[in-house]
């Protein structure tokens, strides 16, 4: 099973947020902070949940700042 990884820039202060609201979709991906210093999260999205996952980084985009670096 081949994860889809994407990197992101959010606020330190968001990165628990951002982890929580994303790992409650249970089996959906999992949120890795690759560099805590620079706030830079890893998102490993399961395969067949693409779309999940854009939808709910579209909603959150509307509360935190979230910009993809990769």
């Amino acid at each position: 099973m081949d994860t889809q990884s994407r990197y992101f820039r959010i606020c330190r202060g968001d990165i628990a947020y951002f982890k929580f609201i994303i790992e409650s979709y249970e089996g959906m991906a999992v949120v890795r902070t690759k560099d805590p210093r620079e706030a830079i999260v890893e998102l490993m999205i399961a395969p067949g949940w693409e779309k999940d996952a854009e939808a709910v980084l579209g909603e959150l985009q509307k509360e935190i700042e979230i910009v993809k670096i990769s």
